[in-house]
């Protein structure tokens, strides 16, 4: 049977912009020859200023693409910053528990947001990829470590482990069309790496990009954003968090040393890293700040019952592997592995 892939824009609108046509052309025809059906939800190409102004219309495509039953899988456009303006629109009257069911939704960075809003209803989801990121990379073929885990997750509904990827990429400079075939520029990654505790950790995974999480607890981008997820509760409690793992990555903005410890103190206020069993942290993009971040998790976290695993592709560095939450997670930092153990 064909599986549909439905395409939503929860975030920003750039998928539907001119700029990005030559993307959206590339990403189709590699989802075609996967041999899936592609549906662009309503308003998922109408750009960046009317869904800027819009989010109830993010918010109902997303819940039209769960309510119809044609749809195996949610992906997302791409991330952006303000998400969190669905809440509302998806949680006054139940909106979305009423139409929630059991499919693929798979997205990354902004969209940590909404991954919180699906676990708040218990409902299991995949982070680690979007559809302009990585579907419609500029080179000839998807990153494969990225294409293999994409392709993983469309043909058996799961990932059943994770390693690392033998390199690591350069972010692009431009995504123009007149770098349509042009590689990325590659380096020797040096794989997983333990910064404190036992080797050896389980737990299901929750987290996201550090920088989303933080807007949780700081209104610096937005004034209403602590308020408006505190009124919805879209941070899990305490309790939610204990015998989990966090993950942890950091966004294209690379933020300075600085604000990264600020953005672990926040967390490390909050209570986390005394009950989680362990926290997983991603390549930061083009390894930016990779000693000074190590560091400000040693330093923040200073834990030694909770593990700390650094260096993995996930999040906004390339490639990209995918983590489910939701499941529990079997981490051996000296097998180089990460393994998921589902039902």
């Amino acid at each position: 049977m064909v599986k549909t892939v439905a395409i939503v824009s929860l975030s920003s609108g750039m998928m539907g912009e001119a700029f990005a046509e030559h993307e959206l052309k590339i990403g189709t025809r590699r989802l075609h020859e996967m041999g899936l059906r592609v549906k662009f939800m309503e308003h998922s190409l109408k750009g960046m200023d009317y869904l800027k102004a819009h989010p109830e219309a993010r918010a109902q495509d997303l819940l039209q693409a769960y309510a119809d039953t044609e749809v195996d899988m949610i992906l997302c456009a791409i991330g952006g910053d303000d998400t969190y303006r669905l809440l509302p629109y998806l949680f006054d009257g139940d909106a979305l528990q009423k139409v929630l069911s059991d499919k693929i939704f798979l997205g990354f960075s902004d969209t940590t947001m909404n991954h919180f809003m699906l676990h708040k209803l218990g409902a299991k989801t995949f982070y680690g990829q979007a559809f302009l990121p990585d579907v419609c990379e500029l080179d000839g073929q998807m990153l494969p470590y990225t294409q293999k885990y994409f392709e993983e997750l469309v043909h058996t509904e799961r990932i059943s482990e994770i390693r690392p990827s033998g390199i690591w990429y350069e972010e692009r400079l431009s995504f123009g069309e007149d770098q349509v075939g042009i590689p990325r520029v590659s380096h020797t990654n040096s794989g997983f790496e333990l910064l404190q505790g036992k080797p050896l950790f389980s737990g299901k995974i929750l987290g996201g990009c550090i920088d989303s999480i933080y807007d949780i607890f700081n209104s610096d981008r937005y004034e209403d954003t602590v308020s408006l997820c505190g009124k919805y509760q879209l941070f899990p409690s305490l309790a939610d968090w204990k015998g989990r793992i966090l993950l942890l990555e950091s966004s294209e903005e690379k933020p300075e040393p600085a604000l990264y410890e600020k953005m672990l103190m926040a967390l490390k206020e909050y209570g986390i890293f005394g009950v989680v069993e362990g926290v997983i942290a991603g390549k930061p993009m083009d390894e930016t700040y990779a000693a000074e971040y190590r560091e400000a998790l040693r330093k923040v976290i200073d834990n030694p019952n909770c593990s700390v695993l650094w260096n993995v592709n996930i999040g906004h560095a390339t490639p990209r592997c995918i983590i489910p939450f939701g499941v529990t997670a079997r981490v051996d930092a000296d097998g180089q592995r990460v393994e998921f153990v589902w039902d």
